[in-house]
């Protein structure tokens, strides 16, 4: 019969005595027999308390997590983190926005949405992402499902089944809801049901909260059903004042290669000549297309022109004849600038009848596609993914990357794109951060939930 060796201690049983030896001097005691006899009925008892309902045993707080789709240079990252939630994945598929998003949150983002496999990820509270505009903004021209990148909501909707984070909080461009005829904002209200979601929409814009970009979005809450209270979420009412100057870099302080010169500064003083020749009072058609009442068209051409080309040539009339002597002295003098670009012979004027010492200078100017449009100096322009960098008129300037960056609420620390073309594209693809805070603050304060501490 094999000898056994028993500890006195704790009654463990072993077949040689060098195993009994190693035993008793291991570092952590083992406990005495009368010890785990008493912690085993403990646990028992502990179990059926809770089968009964008398104690609820809770996690211990948690930061919560969150992953960020189409995460671009972070701006649900700079909200959520700044909440204290953690963020487990974020995704992009622009080279310049990852090594952004890598430099300041040390985070290398995934390339392809479509290639992640919700198995293959760690579980999340709340998927965020500002799922691509172009197939729905005035700049994508207002495509829908016939183009791919309009389809790119359904990855979102693949992870959220899988994984049923509690919260989405998801952004676009406000023509979302009327594209294809309300089909693309019908879809997603049908996806989000389906899977068991209750949507509450906000529209919302920077300047209404105090910062002067007029941005009009709108902001998807998606709420889990089973945690939904039934009520509204409601958005702070903002009394903060717009102090334009904070946004501005120091004139002093700016290189010299944001001042306008060359030929778009010779087209816009050929602009404002025109303007200080007006009566004060005048009223300017919205858009006046110059070259095409100098450019001599026959009855036929004119009559084979697009509809709105030829609304514009005929309310531009009555304005051209009233200044007729002036506008064809002026004509002659700048025909070749006006001529040099197509869009140079356009001004699209948004900014009210004329005033007292005006001047195009006055406000803020974006050259565009459609002509050179003139905008009230109360706001900066829509910054938009399209390199359209507006121009602050009073100090014949483009606006720069840091007051870009501004203009979206994000940090001055935050560490941007070298490029500045790409800096430019990427705060005009952001999501505004303060915008987004107060999205995500009123929602999470409405659940009573602490997203640094926050318990399942």
């Amino acid at each position: 019969m094999v000898k056994q060796h028993i500890c006195d201690r704790c009654g463990q049983i072993f077949k040689q005595k060098g195993h009994l030896t190693n035993h008793l001097n291991r570092k952590t005691p083992c406990k005495p027999v009368e010890n785990s006899i008493v912690e085993e009925k403990v646990k028992e008892k502990i179990q059926e308390m809770i089968k009964n309902g008398e104690i609820e045993i809770k996690d211990k707080p948690r930061p919560m997590k969150f992953i960020d789709l189409f995460c671009g240079i972070g701006g649900f990252h700079q909200a959520l983190s700044s909440f204290g939630a953690e963020c487990n994945l974020a995704c992009d598929i622009d080279k310049k926005c990852r090594e952004v998003y890598e430099n300041n949150y040390k985070i290398k983002p995934h390339s392809d949405v479509r290639k992640i496999i919700p198995d293959n990820i760690d579980d999340m509270d709340i998927i965020c992402g500002g799922f691509p505009c172009q197939a729905f903004s005035n700049a994508g021209n207002k495509k829908t499902f016939s183009d791919d990148r309009g389809l790119l909501f359904d990855e979102i909707m693949k992870i959220a089944i899988n994984k049923k984070p509690k919260f989405m909080f998801l952004e676009n461009v406000k023509h979302i809801l009327k594209v294809g005829n309300g089909e693309v904002i019908k879809y997603i209200k049908e996806k989000l049901e389906k899977y068991e979601y209750i949507l509450q929409l906000f529209e919302m814009s920077p300047h209404n909260y105090g910062i002067p970009q007029q941005r009009e979005r709108i902001y998807f809450v998606c709420v889990r059903k089973d945690i939904y209270n039934g009520t509204k979420i409601q958005l702070p009412i903002s009394t903060k004042k717009v102090i334009f100057e904070n946004y501005l870099d120091k004139k002093e302080d700016i290189d010299k290669k944001y001042f306008i010169d060359g030929d778009i500064l010779k087209c816009l003083e050929a602009w404002d000549e025109m303007i200080k020749i007006f009566d004060v009072g005048e009223k300017i058609s919205p858009t006046i297309m110059i070259n095409e009442h100098y450019n001599n068209h026959s009855e036929e051409e004119f009559n084979n022109y697009a509809k709105w080309r030829k609304e514009y040539i005929t309310k531009n009339k009555p304005l051209i004849l009233k200044y007729k002597d002036k506008w064809d002295k002026w004509y002659k003098k700048h025909r070749e600038i006006l001529q040099k670009r197509e869009i140079y012979g356009k001004l699209e004027w948004q900014v009210g009848p004329i005033k007292p010492n005006d001047s195009i200078f006055n406000y803020f100017i974006q050259p565009r596609q459609s002509g050179i449009r003139v905008k009230k100096a109360q706001y900066f322009p829509t910054l938009v993914a399209i390199v359209q960098v507006p121009i602050y008129g009073k100090e014949k300037r483009y606006i720069t990357p840091r007051e870009c960056a501004r203009l979206q609420s994000f940090p001055e620390n935050f560490i941007m794109d070298e490029d500045d073309k790409k800096a430019y594209k990427q705060f005009g693809n952001a999501v505004n951060v303060d915008n987004v805070k107060t999205v995500i603050k009123a929602t999470l304060d409405h659940y009573k939930i602490n997203p640094k501490e926050y318990v399942n």
